[in-house]
């Protein structure tokens, strides 16, 4: 391992240029209190996923729902500790703290393949979610424009999705262009304000619909969605690559475990409640994107505007990892605008070819989320603490990484065939 060769040189010296052992994180942030490291996981994990849980519970029935994305909640904050778990074994033998982020991590365990199978996740991961933004964004803003059933051409032979996408295309060049994240902070502000505020009006609103209509429900959908759910309660709990950087952050380490908990359950708290909420609303006519079952009105339209306007400002931030990943793998850690207008131009091309938008969340969350959320946590604990627990840690790490790969091929293989075959 690595590590152990590091740990045993007498001296150390960064790099003057960046190499594949130089950690991502720089000089070191202001430490964080208990509150602001509750509200920065709350921001770190809180995004797009939430939003198609209702449609998730519709597929796979409320009960089977929740079961679900609690287990899924567990599991993540569980894989969470082991990668701050790993990282503080790792520092004691090294003598001094060198590994900042997640990538790091995979080096310091793995050598360099460790760092690129983290990497790579990373970039299919993060490029996901910034699919699914555009998505969402382009089916809302068709939808209050042009109405649900209307999917005909109205220019150039684009749909109003497909005009909408486009219409993206060239903000997303200028936002994407900018260097530094700190330009993008009073946006990232505003759009958070702004997302919070939106998604409680749908809770709120859902309440009445139920109220209102009290539509059928089921409970159980059958074991043949049960890989599809895992994929978008996954997907949903997004934050998995933040969790050492948040650590880092945290003024009492000693109960950062605490705080993560806490947070970890107040957010799945919050996640079931949206994800029923929204089935509990509208049943069986549950929509894949929930902000679409709204009906007309200035505070729907005001919901969905604004929830397209907080993933819009989000897609910079949310390629910022990906930017600094091709960066330094390809252009020397120097900044290369042409990069990254290419992976622009590919996200909207793949945002082009998917029909539905919880389809993708389940895909994107099977595929690539349960790898870097589940399988790489446990394997790189197992590999470190294998000596120190033994069988122990064969066993409950090993169980995890099975877990992992079972859902991750059965999940991406129903997804996939759901996005083929999309059924209402």
């Amino acid at each position: 391992m690595v590590f152990e060769k590091e740990a045993g040189s007498s001296s150390y010296s960064l790099p003057p240029y960046p190499r594949e052992d130089t950690p991502l994180l720089g000089k070191a942030p202001p430490l964080s209190s208990k509150f602001k490291t509750f509200a920065n996981i709350f921001i770190a994990i809180v995004g797009a996923g939430v939003l198609g849980l209702p449609y998730s519970f519709k597929k796979t029935g409320w009960v089977l729902g929740l079961l679900m994305l609690f287990t899924v909640a567990y599991l993540t904050y569980h894989c969470m500790m082991l990668l701050v778990l790993t990282r503080r074994k790792l520092e004691s033998l090294l003598g001094f703290s060198k590994i900042g982020s997640f990538g790091d991590l995979g080096f310091t365990v793995c050598g360099p393949s460790g760092r690129f199978t983290v990497d790579a996740m990373i970039v299919l991961s993060q490029s996901g979610f910034c699919v699914s933004y555009l998505i969402f964004i382009s089916t809302t803003l068709a939808n209050l424009a042009a109405g649900a059933a209307d999917s005909s051409p109205v220019f150039l032979g684009l749909t109003p999705k497909l005009l909408f996408l486009w219409g993206c295309f060239p903000f997303q060049l200028g936002l994407n262009s900018i260097r530094t994240l700190t330009h993008l902070a009073p946006l990232s502000i505003f759009a958070d304000a702004v997302d919070l505020a939106s998604k409680s009006i749908v809770m709120v609103e859902d309440v009445f619909v139920f109220l209102k209509n009290k539509p059928d429900l089921k409970t159980f959908g059958g074991l043949n969605v049960f890989f599809y759910g895992i994929g978008v309660a996954v997907y949903a709990f997004e934050g998995i690559g933040m969790v050492l950087p948040l650590e880092s952050e945290a003024k009492d380490k000693e109960r950062f475990g605490g705080v993560l908990a806490l947070g970890m359950g107040f957010i799945s708290v919050l996640f079931g409640f949206f994800g029923g909420l929204g089935y509990f609303a509208f049943g069986e006519d549950t929509k894949d994107i929930i902000t679409t079952n709204l009906g007309p009105g200035v505070i729907s339209c005001l919901v969905q505007v604004g929830l397209s306007i907080n993933l819009f400002f989000t897609f910079p931030l949310m390629m910022n990892p990906v930017y600094e990943v091709v960066e330094r793998r390809f252009c020397g850690s120097r900044y290369c605008l042409w990069m990254r207008w290419l992976m622009v131009l590919v996200i909207c091309l793949v945002a082009l070819l998917v029909p539905n938008f919880a389809d993708f969340l389940s895909l994107v969350g099977s595929s690539v989320c349960v790898v870097l959320s589940f399988v790489l946590p446990a394997m790189f604990h197992c590999i470190v603490f294998k000596e120190e627990l033994g069988w122990k840690c064969l066993v409950w790490d090993g169980a995890i990484v099975v877990f992992g790969l079972i859902v991750a091929v059965s999940g991406t293989y129903t997804s996939v065939m759901q996005i083929l075959s999309p059924t209402a």
